[in-house]
Parts: structure tokens; sequence; C-alpha cells
């Protein structure tokens, strides 16, 4: 294992995230500020608790959820495209370094970003509306899985993208929308029958479910079946970044 090379990147990386500051740090924490003020305050006057829970105190995780995934997608995909758009992409690759450990480096800082900036939300959730974790332990897993694997799909779509628009599009036109969609601001237990079966369907709802168990032991799906399957998306993100280094896909042209 070549740490120093892992270590370089991995480096990198945190340095540049530091460089752009305002934007990787204030500006989510303005928007989840906003999101109690116009959710906490507004909607949560219309609707007072959700299973037992404040619905203020409710949305925490959620949120935190919603920061985590489109940060962790975020960081990942322009970490390894801006390599692929300035060509040093291809140093990279003659360096005796691993394609394994080139991941390691790359979606380790990603991961890194996403998690401190997870905890730097919920530090602002609690100046909204303190709450209680349940489970730390189970809450700390549940974070560090879903950054480590949302940066890995991160990375493939930094591989797959040949354009800064495409960089932006899986975000945007799914991530994002599937997160609003998954149980952020809402239990699909308040759903009528048919629509709590489609949203089962969509793979956020697992994430949230069992970040929000780990707070307040209540969930829409098991925790075990969430865990489960941010496994399985952890696995299918491992098996096509083997592949693309495989065959070399979008990385020798």
């Amino acid at each position: 294992m070549n740490f120093p090379a892992i270590a370089a990147i991995y480096k990198f990386e945190m340095a540049r995230w530091g460089r752009t500051f305002l934007q990787s740090i204030v500006s989510p924490v303005i928007a989840t500020s906003l999101y109690f003020v116009v959710f906490g305050a507004a909607i949560g006057s219309r609707i007072t608790e959700i299973d037992g829970i404040a619905y203020g105190v409710f949305i925490v995780p959620g949120l935190v959820m919603l920061t985590l995934l489109t940060q962790s997608v975020a960081n990942a995909s322009f970490g390894i495209y801006f390599p692929r758009f300035t060509g040093t992409i291809y140093e990279l690759l003659s360096a005796p370094i691993s394609a394994f450990e080139i991941v390691i480096g790359y979606v380790g800082a990603a991961a890194t970003k996403s998690i401190l900036l997870g905890l730097v939300i919920l530090a602002t959730a609690w100046l909204f509306v303190p709450f209680k974790i349940a489970h730390p332990l189970w809450m700390v897993g549940f974070l560090v899985l879903t950054a480590v694997t949302f940066s890995l799909l991160g990375f493939i779509i930094g591989l797959w993208a040949d354009g800064f628009e495409k960089l932006q599009l899986v975000p945007l036109l799914i991530i994002t929308p599937l997160t609003f969609l998954g149980g952020t601001f809402y239990s699909i237990s308040i759903l009528p029958p048919f629509w709590q079966t489609v949203t089962l369907f969509n793979p956020v709802v697992y994430l949230v479910s069992g970040f929000r168990w780990s707070f307040y032991e209540i969930a829409d799906v098991s925790p075990a079946v969430s865990l489960a399957m941010i496994g399985v998306f952890l696995a299918i993100c491992l098996a096509v970044v083997w592949w693309i280094f495989r065959t070399g896909y979008r990385l020798k042209s």
C-alpha cells in the first residue's frame, strides 16, 4: 500500500476544499437555517408532531442526509473530473500508485468533507431545536457508510462526465429530487398505501429511515433493511469503479 501517495491525494483535495470555505461550509449552513425557518416554523406550525416527535426535531436527520448526499456526490465528482479536464489524470495514472489507492485518496477526502459538513449541520440544527441521539454509534455508522457510498457514486459520475453540464446532471435531476421524495421532511406512513409502496423503490428512503432511527428509534423501514440497502449500493459502486479502471473507460480517451 502506497500510503504517501494516498496521503498526497488526500491532502491536496482537503486543501482545495479549505480554499473554498464560503461555498463549502457557510452556504450549506445558511441553507439549513432557511430550511428550519420555512419547514420548521411555517409548516411546523401546522404539523405539530410526527410519530410523537415534534416536527422541527423530526426533520433534523433528513436535513443532514440531504446535505450529506448532495455534498458527497459533488465533492467526489469534481475532485476526479478536474484532473481529467486539465489532463493531469495521465500523470496520476502513470505514477506508481494503484487504482485502489487512487480511489482511497479521492473518495476518502470527499467522504471526510461530507462527514465534517454533516456534523456542522447537526450543530446548526441544535441551535434551532435541541435534540437527543438515541444511538450515537449507529448514527456515526450510518453517516460514514452513506458518505463513503455516495462519494463512490460521485467518483463514478466524475469519471463518466465529459463536460461540466453532465457533472451537474445526476445530482440536480436525480439525487436531489429522490432525497426530497425520500422522507426527508415527512414519514412515508402518512402517504396513501399505493404511494407508500411506490416510495419504497426510492433508495434514499432507506438511508433517511435508518439515520432517523439512530436518533429517535422510529423508522419507516427496518434499520437492518436500511443497512442492507446501503451495503448493496456500496458493493455496486465498488464493482463499477473496478470495471472502469480495469477497462480504462473514460480514462484513456
